[in-house]
């Protein structure tokens, strides 16, 4: 006997793989609980505790989505549910409706141009932009003390290191 549930056990798992987790545990449950085969009617027990999921009804085919419901039909009964006479309940016609959206719809895009811009703005690294000035005055700011710090050292003034430089590099004072 414990063979055999044994093995019903091993099958319901293996059907598990194929099966939602409810059915399986229930199936198991029911299965290891008897010491026998289970009689139809055990079978059928099992299979009334596995709940099948509930459909859309607008698209059948397809699972309902969790709070996918109609509110009016749900609590429609209720005395405190109102559908009419609402606080603050603004009626629009369709005019009034459509240059809401028009309005909505260019201040939309309105915001997303800037938005582009600035991301363009802040990747842009040459040019005059934030991030190319700030990149200029560091450099500037670290050549001056480099250059200062040469003059201390060597005693050449940093107009002259200049010129050093554009006659090592061959730029002056090529006399060919």
């Amino acid at each position: 006997m414990m063979r055999l549930a044994a093995i019903v056990l091993a099958i319901s798992h293996v059907a598990g793989a194929f099966m939602p987790v409810a059915v399986t545990k229930s199936f198991s449950t029911t299965f290891l609980k008897s010491s026998t085969v289970p009689d139809g009617e055990k079978l059928k027990k099992a299979a009334a505790e596995y709940e099948e999921p509930r459909m859309n009804p607008d698209r059948p085919e397809l699972p309902e989505l969790k709070g996918d419901f109609d509110w009016d039909a749900k609590f429609g009964g209720d005395d405190d549910w109102i559908v009419d006479n609402v606080p603050g309940k603004i009626v629009m016609n369709e005019i009034e409706l459509a240059s809401q959206v028009t309005a909505l719809t260019a201040l939309e895009e309105k915001w997303r141009k800037e938005r582009v811009q600035e991301e363009y703005d802040a990747a842009q690294q040459v040019g005059w932009s934030a991030k190319a000035e700030t990149m200029n005055g560091r450099f500037a700011m670290f050549f001056l003390v480099v250059g200062l710090l040469t003059e201390l050292w060597t005693g050449v003034s940093i107009p002259g290191q200049i010129e050093q430089m554009l006659r090592v590099g061959g730029v002056i004072g090529f006399e060919g």
